[in-house]
């Protein structure tokens, strides 16, 4: 007899069977997520996604200059997606709002709830935080990236990510307030670059940019030349995400 042989066989509780049973079925709601959401959002493209600070108040310049960055790209021709919350969410949903072009938010429910802000043309509700990142991604044309906390960083990093990793095509990543920013950079350059944990090349992925009107141009800039629907490489990546 092995050692093997000698451990008691553990069956499976009741309670333990019922939660593997739930978990499972659980995954068909995620898909039900996934394709309520792309079926949702697909008349909104080009769009682009602007991420921020949950906290920062309506009397805070940061405030202002996201709404004013949202107004451009509406009047521009692109929808403006958000996480849908308080703060830059809202600021960037307001701007978008009062411009011609929709106002998008992706909203999340969370343990301590996330109260929707009222400037949304189509609102979107995620109880999972993957499916919603997924959707940032899926239909933005370009980030938009302001001063922000833990949330904002992920999602700027898992874009910075995935462009790096040929996961998802390259789009332009803006962070908006270089004396926000600069701290991070540095890092980036000194311990990142200096270790070899990234290329050089790897911060050519990233812009930053103060002025709002210059955001927009940077924008168009990068698609000059090849429009903003993805081509046919590009289009099989993103099924691949």
């Amino acid at each position: 007899m092995t050692a093997k042989d000698k451990l008691p066989r553990m069956v499976p509780s009741t309670a333990a069977q019922n939660f593997t049973a739930r978990e499972s079925w659980r995954i068909f709601g995620i898909m039900a997520e996934f394709v309520e959401a792309t079926e949702r959002l697909k008349p909104i493209r080009p769009a682009v996604s602007i991420f921020g600070s949950a906290r920062t108040q309506p009397d805070h310049h940061y405030y202002a200059i996201t709404e004013r960055i949202a107004r451009l790209l509406s009047d521009a021709g692109f929808s403006v997606i958000s996480g849908g919350g308080p703060g830059i969410m809202e600021a960037a949903n307001k701007g978008a709002y009062f411009g011609k072009s929709p106002s998008v938010g992706l909203n999340i429910q969370l343990p301590l709830e996330q109260a929707a802000n009222p400037y949304q043309d189509i609102s979107q509700t995620f109880q999972h935080f993957f499916a919603r990142k997924f959707m940032f991604v899926k239909f933005a044309v370009a980030y938009v990236v302001m001063p922000g906390g833990f949330g904002t960083l992920d999602e700027l990093l898992e874009a910075m990510t995935l462009i790096q990793t040929g996961k998802s095509r390259k789009i332009p990543v803006i962070l908006v307030h270089e004396p926000f920013w600069r701290g991070l950079i540095d890092w980036f350059k000194d311990r990142l670059v200096t270790e070899g944990m990234i290329n050089p090349e790897d911060l050519e992925l990233i812009q930053v940019i103060d002025e709002p009107e210059k955001v927009v141009d940077a924008i168009f800039n990068h698609y000059q030349t090849r429009g903003f629907l993805p081509l046919p490489e590009e289009h099989e990546l993103m099924l691949n995400l």
